[in-house]
This record gives C-alpha cells, sequence and structure tokens, in this order.
C-alpha cells in the first residue's frame, strides 16, 4: 500500500509558515469558493508563490527547482516545440533514454502531462517551480530569443521585397495582377510583401494593421499596445496589386470602389490559425485598409491577469457567480470590455452551465458555449436572437452590447427572470450606464430592480520588466493631472521603462485594465429609482467605496505597473479625471 500523501495545509503548518487560525479561515474559504487552498493562500497573501510550489513539491515528492539557479538548455525548443511550452507553460530541462526532464507549475495538471506524452511520446520526470517564474522566463528569455532571430529576418526579407518592387517600376501593376490570378505562384513580389506584413504585425504582436494610401505613397502603421506605429512605406505605384492582393485573401469583391467592405482571412502562423478581420474604406487617396487581429491567446488569460486589484478581483468573483441579475462593463472601443466579459465566461464555464451569446460580429469560438452570429442583413438581430435564446433555457446569456430600448428591455426582463445577464455599452464611467438605460427609454424601476452591477474600464500600457527603471525626474504636469504631491514620491518611487530591444525601445510592453466598479446597494437603486442625474449617482458611489479610474491608475503608477504619463493619457483623453 503507497504511502499516503500529506496535506497542504499540515504541511505548511508544520514547516511554520501560516498560523493554525489563519489556515482554517482559508480551508473554509476554499470550500465556499471552490477554490485550492493554495490559491486561496495566496489571494490572502499569507504565503508566496515560491512557497507554495516548495510545499507542492514535497507534498507530491518532486524535486523543486529554483529558475534563478538552474540553466535551461539554448536547444529547448528542439527538445519540446515551442507552442507546446507557452501553451502548458512548461520548461524542458533535457531527455535521454525516451524519458523527458520537464519543469512544470501544477503538479495536479494531468491533463497537461497526458498532453505532452502523447504529442512528445516521451514518459515525464517531472520538477516543480514557481508558474510566474516559468511564464517569465517563457516571455524574457526564450521567447525574446525567438523574436529577435524572426525580426531580423523578417526585416531583412521586408527590406528586399522593397528593393525588388522599385526595380520592378511602373509595370509591376499588370505583372502583380497576373501574379495574383495564377494560384500556384507563391513567389511573387506582392504576395511575398504581404505576407511579411502581416507576419511582422504578428510577430510585434499588433492588434491591427493599418495600410492606408496617400498622396505619395503607401503607409504601412502597425497598433501594438493601443497605440500606432509607422514602420513601412511602400511605393505609390505598388498600391493597386496591394490591395488587390488584401480583398483576394479576404474574399471581398476586388471590382468594387465605391462602398465599405468586409472580410476575412485565416493564416497560420508559428502554429497557430490567426484570424484576421479585413475592413476597407474608400477614401481620397484610395481604400483604405485594416486588418485587426483575432489572437485565440488574447482572450485566454484568465481573470487574475486582466489587472484587478485584490479588492475588486474578489467584487468581480462574487458578482459573476451570482444566479441572476446583470452586470454591465462600459468602456470606449477598444477598452478591453470583450476580454473582460470573455474571461467572466471562461470562469463559468461549466458542464452544469448552459450559456448563450449574441455577438456582432463572433470574434473568438468558445467549447461549450452557444455564440450566436447577428446578422441584420437576413433580419437576424440583437433582439431577435435574445427572444429565441430565452427559449433555450440557458443559465447564462452573453448580449454584445446593448444598443437600443428594445435589447436593453429584453435584456431586463431576462435578469428579472432568473439569467445571469452580461453585456456592454459606450459610457464614459460606471455611473454613467444607469442614466444612459433610462435615456434609451428603459423605466427606471426595471434599471434600479436588474442591475447587480456595473464595472467601467480602460486599458493602460505596462511598463517593460526588462528596462524597467526608477524615473528620478517624472513629469510634474502629469502629476498634478492625477493629483500626486511631489512630497508623495520622497516615500515612494514611480517607474519608466528606459527603452530596449524588447519592447521596441517604447519603455512599455503588454497592457492592464484599470477600473471603476460599483455594487448597486439600496441608496444608488433609490437614485436610480428617482432618475438621480450622473453626478449625484457618482457621489453616492464614492461614498460606498467605489475607487474611480483615475485612483486605480495612481495604484498602478505606485506599484511600478505604468507610469503616471500613461494614466493621465488614459483618463484625460475619456474625460474621467478625478
Amino acid at each position: 500500500m503507497g504511502k499516503k500523501r500529506r496535506h497542504l495545509g499540515e504541511i505548511l503548518y508544520k514547516a511554520g509558515l501560516v498560523k493554525k487560525q489563519a489556515l482554517i479561515e482559508a480551508i473554509k474559504t476554499g470550500k465556499s469558493s471552490n477554490k485550492r487552498l493554495g490559491q486561496v493562500l495566496l489571494d490572502l497573501k499569507l504565503i508566496d508563490e515560491d512557497t507554495l510550489s516548495k510545499a507542492l513539491a514535497k507534498q507530491f515528492g518532486l524535486k523543486y527547482v529554483n529558475l534563478d539557479q538552474v540553466e535551461i538548455p539554448s536547444n529547448a525548443t528542439a527538445i519540446m516545440p515551442e507552442d507546446l511550452i507557452k501553451r502548458h507553460n512548461v520548461l524542458p530541462l533535457s531527455e535521454a533514454n525516451g524519458r523527458l526532464k520537464l519543469i512544470i507549475g501544477d503538479p495536479m495538471d494531468l491533463d497537461m502531462m497526458d498532453s505532452v506524452r502523447l504529442r512528445l511520446n516521451k514518459e515525464l520526470d517531472c520538477h516543480l517551480a514557481s508558474p510566474s517564474k516559468i511564464r517569465s522566463f517563457i516571455e524574457n528569455s526564450l521567447e525574446q530569443e525567438v523574436d529577435t532571430e524572426e525580426d531580423d529576418r523578417l526585416r531583412h526579407s521586408i527590406d528586399a521585397t522593397a528593393a525588388e518592387l522599385a526595380e520592378v517600376g511602373s509595370e509591376l501593376a499588370a505583372e502583380a495582377q497576373r501574379a495574383l490570378d495564377a494560384a500556384d505562384d507563391d513567389e511573387g513580389p506582392i504576395i511575398r510583401l504581404v505576407n511579411l506584413i502581416i507576419d511582422t504585425a504578428y510577430h510585434m504582436r499588433a492588434s491591427d494593421i493599418h495600410i492606408e494610401p496617400m498622396a505619395d505613397r503607401v503607409r504601412i502603421r502597425y497598433r501594438v499596445d493601443g497605440v500606432c506605429m509607422e514602420k513601412d512605406n511602400i511605393p505609390k505605384n505598388m498600391q493597386a496589386p496591394l490591395v488587390t492582393r488584401m480583398k483576394i485573401l479576404s474574399g471581398i469583391d476586388i471590382a468594387e470602389k465605391r462602398l465599405p467592405q468586409d472580410g476575412r482571412i485565416k493564416r497560420n502562423i508559428a502554429g497557430s490559425d490567426i484570424d484576421f478581420r479585413v475592413s476597407s474604406l474608400p477614401g481620397n487617396h484610395g481604400p483604405s485598409i485594416v486588418l485587426r487581429i483575432l489572437r485565440p491567446d488574447a482572450v485566454n488569460i484568465g481573470i487574475e491577469s486582466l489587472g484587478f486589484e485584490a479588492d475588486n478581483y474578489e467584487i468581480f468573483q462574487r458578482i459573476i457567480k451570482r444566479p441572476n441579475g446583470i452586470f454591465l462593463v462600459t468602456g470606449p472601443t477598444g477598452s478591453g470590455k470583450t476580454t473582460t466579459l470573455y474571461a467572466a465566461l471562461q470562469e463559468l464555464n461549466r458542464p452544469d452551465k448552459k450559456i448563450i451569446t449574441a455577438e456582432d460580429p463572433v470574434e473568438y469560438n468558445f467549447a461549450g458555449m452557444n455564440q450566436c452570429q447577428v446578422k441584420e442583413e437576413i433580419g437576424l438581430s440583437f433582439d431577435k436572437i435574445l427572444r429565441a435564446m430565452l427559449r433555450q433555457a440557458p443559465n447564462i446569456i452573453l448580449v454584445g452590447e446593448i444598443r437600443d430600448s428594445e435589447v436593453a428591455d429584453i435584456a431586463i426582463q431576462a435578469a428579472l427572470t432568473g439569467h445571469l445577464v452580461f453585456s456592454t455599452l459606450h459610457t464614459n464611467d460606471a455611473c454613467g450606464a444607469i442614466t444612459r438605460l433610462i435615456d434609451m427609454g428603459v423605466k427606471p424601476f426595471l434599471v434600479a430592480s436588474s442591475i447587480q452591477a456595473i464595472m467601467a474600464q480602460r486599458l493602460v500600457r505596462v511598463i517593460c520588466k526588462k528596462c524597467r527603471t526608477v524615473d528620478e525626474n517624472p513629469d510634474p504636469h502629469h502629476l498634478k493631472l492625477l493629483g500626486i504631491e511631489p512630497e508623495e514620491l520622497k516615500k515612494r518611487p514611480v517607474y519608466k521603462g528606459a527603452g530596449c530591444s524588447a519592447c521596441s525601445n517604447t519603455g512599455y510592453k503588454g497592457r492592464l485594465g484599470i477600473f471603476e466598479m460599483i455594487e448597486l446597494n439600496a441608496e444608488l437603486r433609490e437614485l436610480a429609482f428617482k432618475r438621480a442625474p450622473t453626478t449625484e449617482l457618482r457621489k453616492c458611489a464614492r461614498a460606498s467605496g467605489m475607487r474611480t479610474l483615475t485612483t486605480d491608475g495612481i495604484i498602478k503608477v505606485f506599484k511600478g505597473t505604468t507610469t503616471a504619463e500613461e494614466v493621465s493619457r488614459i483618463t484625460q483623453a475619456e474625460g474621467v479625471v478625478e
């Protein structure tokens, strides 16, 4: 009979790492919230991740590995495919005699182990390390090496293609069109150029590609972390074949030049199938084309990675697990509302829950959810989908956006009849959503009784971890906008990114959310019922403990996550600075 495995709590208590009463409370919290004990202890900040990993290693009889002191082989991607490393957050150490030494972060992830065994046809000898350190190593070391090589290759190729295009001269348009019509000709200069533009954007982590005809050239810009960066300029005489190639790839009618058009491209990059949503808009100097890059990993980040502070994270988790009511997320286009709602749905996506969504368009597909695409041209609108989905007996409903009173009324009736409804609105702040719904024509008593919570959000750029340094001379203008006094900087420094190759010398890499969340209490419901103005609702919400977008941003500034300049840029632009 095998030796019985010790409990994690017992290991931590006997090592003197957690006090008895705190452990008992954590166990109760874990049972009520259906969370593992280790995660609860991390959430309560009773232990750190390294301590948890060491205790788990002892519990499961595995060797703990400190990644700061272990050298990962330079040929890691030769031992194990890069996509497998990133997907499962693991690191290969070595292989011999059909066995693979593998550093993992979760000893209970049996699906991951089975997947690796099947894919590589090897038995595993698992070692344990902190999951965040594994992730950090992949991002900062493994990915950087791959990205640098890829960037050099792409830059060399695009320079060569540009030179080739310049040599071809004015006769290129006709030749390029013939190349486009030849299905087996994958070596034409325009084809290579388009492929390189798309690949470059992917490896730069861009969210959009902007192809913009100008009077004398075609400007290529990439939107990275919400900011457009100009990278390439294509000769004007290449415009026609470039636009034609893009339209052919996305299934757009190349003969139509007067009307806006939409299409999609599917392309395999680095082993992943990436979707591109394409929009063509007629302009003065020719059609402007924008490709929105829909990365599968963009919405698979998990709630804990959205950027919540501990108190807002707890409120968010509590709200999304309620049985009924409406939860609204507000903010402008590109503020991450869809990502937040998808993260919530993925948390709730269980076999015992039926989830139906109405979206325009369906950008990402998820197993276990019933997703419905709005098609106005055939009369399949949000309100028709909503009425139909209520006959499907769902537990949870996602409405992509509340655009009019009809959709709002149906969503509210769904919430009042026992459904949990998620949706978005375009308002500047959380309290503005209440007055917006009433202005749409929804009766105030329905708004007051159906809404459980409202959250406004924006995205701010994160300081690059590779080049983060203390900002000795922060701009006083941005500090003043945020209400940060110079005396505060003597106690708590602020940071900036110096700029390096990892962040393309911008000082930023990645984005996180800043949030403003209100749970409707009796006082707020009473004000909504009385049609109180937004200013009065906001005053009441702040008195009830709501933290504004600006205040949430300031917390992240002092934590070294972002800069005062970035927070003031985002909140000033939206008129929400307090």
